[in-house]
């Protein structure tokens, strides 16, 4: 399921042509650094992996739409940051990467 939901992401990304490329390769390699390190952190915790790729899909959702609504992008990128609070110290790269998709998303400028 998780692996889904990274596809859905790595495909909306993909699928906006507003991004530039530079920017899309930033992105889609971040997503996919993020999908080993949700891979890995579902062995054990799987809720909290699940919960931080749907943030993930929900945040390249808001940061992608064509009508971009900033109150809800900013909601939805809380909800992501907020989604690893907790694995600073067992999952730090994971935190890192999010952190990064969080700040690349908030400035897509689209």
């Amino acid at each position: 399921m998780i692996e889904d939901t990274i596809g859905k992401i790595e495909a909306k990304i993909e699928g906006v042509d507003t991004i530039q490329e530079s920017r899309r390769r930033e992105l889609l390699q971040l997503v996919g650094m993020l999908k080993l390190e949700v891979a890995e952190l579902s062995k054990t915790h799987g809720e909290q992996a699940q919960s931080i790729a749907a943030f993930a899909e929900i945040s390249a959702h808001e940061a992608t739409r064509s009508n971009q609504n900033p109150r809800l992008l900013k909601l939805s990128l809380e909800g992501l940051g907020s989604s690893v609070t907790g694995f600073e110290q067992s999952h730090p790269r994971l935190v890192q990467i999010v952190n990064a998709i969080s700040n690349a998303l908030a400035n897509l400028g689209i």
